[in-house]
């Protein structure tokens, strides 16, 4: 294209004839020029130079002493967008003439990531598993919750949202695993990690495991932002949130990017739990955010050893769960018992509810049809849930 163009150039203006005459007269542009300017800027994102990285597209245009051409990016989110539009016009005029007129425009190689509230159009429910306070459960509980919907024959996926403490991995003995992404509809999506029946994305899948994750909240947020709109979860009739504890930045950002069906919160029968149980009701049912409360689970409702499985031991208070449930008028869906091999299985990376032979496996499968239960209930009755606005 470059070469046509110097062709076109020649063929308008033959050698020893004067380009149009006004400010900049004597300068003569043709795209070699420009690109040769243009190969003076070099693109952090990898270190190559705009012509050299083809970040040049093959639309430029030169009329007289104005220049126009577009800049290609990967992503139309590209946080070096700004500076190098800056970077490009700046190099035209150091090494061309302060004189050139510069019309940038863009493009990008990816297709933008749908608006808030549109980023997953072939997922029916979304349900965000919350907790007060940290140390009750819940990544436990939204783990096993959706091996259960799986197993009742739902479609289901599996966020890990939280960003500092991602226990995915470890509890489906996936650490291993290193996401791909495929193109699809212009698009590079990651390709969730398939186990149990199960599509599963977490943040400890692209970070060092031994390290702790120092970024501020809005890289967290971007990071989330990803997970969510740019994979390709597909069809699902249910998609898990597993929630960071207590009530922060990621908190916002899934309610301002996702529409969420409702809420579980999880928390033990101990009142000091209990309390912190209390605002992340809150949290879902302030005016600005509207998002339904499915209902509550009491976690390590009791201890049962494994050889009496009858007996039931209240080591953190009795029914502490099912009193706030019928004092906050939302559903208790279910009591979780402490069993030695919950921890086990959850290390091991088998989930207790693949077995519903067990006292903990049959309990998990309780939760997901109470929770099937709720959502149609909540479906029916009530509008679709809308993502929160922010306003200036």
């Amino acid at each position: 294209m470059v070469l046509n163009m110097e062709k076109e150039i020649k063929k308008q203006h033959p050698a020893g004839s004067p380009l149009p005459t006004g400010e900049g007269a004597g300068v003569r542009l043709y795209p070699k020029l420009i690109h040769d300017a243009l190969a003076t800027v070099r693109y952090p994102g990898n270190g190559r130079n705009l012509v050299e990285a083809e970040m040049v597209a093959d639309n430029l245009r030169i009329d007289g002493m104005k220049v126009s051409f577009s800049l290609i990016f990967e992503k139309p989110t590209d946080p070096f967008m700004k500076s190098m539009i800056k970077a490009a016009e700046t190099a035209i005029h150091t090494y061309v003439s302060p004189d050139v007129e510069v019309t940038i425009t863009t493009e990008s190689r990816q297709a933008a990531r749908p608006e808030p509230g549109k980023m997953l159009p072939r997922v029916k429910n979304v349900v965000a598993v919350s907790s007060g306070k940290g140390g009750v459960g819940k990544s436990t509980v939204a783990a096993n919750l959706a091996v259960a919907l799986v197993k009742l024959g739902y479609k289901v996926g599996l966020l890990d949202a939280d960003i500092f403490g991602p226990s995915v991995p470890k509890m489906f003995q996936v650490e291993d695993a290193r996401p791909y992404a495929e193109r699809i509809d212009g698009r590079d999506l990651i390709v969730p990690i398939e186990k149990y029946g199960l599509k599963l994305l977490s943040i400890g899948f692209f970070v060092d495991p031994d390290q702790a994750t120092l970024w501020r909240g809005g890289m967290a947020s971007n990071a989330l932002k990803q997970l969510v709109g740019d994979a390709n979860w597909g069809d699902l009739d249910y998609f898990i949130l597993d929630t960071p504890p207590g009530t922060s930045d990621i908190h916002l950002t899934l309610l301002q990017t996702l529409a969420i069906t409702g809420a579980v919160i999880v928390s033990t029968p101990q009142q000091v739990a209990l309390a912190d149980a209390r605002k992340g009701v809150d949290m879902y049912r302030n005016d600005k955010v509207n998002v339904p409360i499915l209902g509550l689970v009491e976690n390590m409702a009791w201890f049962t050893p494994a050889e009496l499985p009858d007996n039931k031991y209240y080591i953190f208070g009795k029914d502490g769960c099912r009193q706030l449930a019928e004092e906050l008028n939302v559903p208790l869906l279910g009591q979780i018992p402490i069993v030695q091999s919950i921890c086990e299985s959850g290390d091991k990376g088998t989930p207790v509810a693949l077995d519903e032979n067990t006292v903990t496996g049959r309990a998990f499968l309780q939760l997901a049809a109470a929770v099937v239960r709720q959502v149609d209930k909540r479906n029916i009755e009530m509008a679709p849930t809308e993502v929160v606005k922010v306003k200036s």
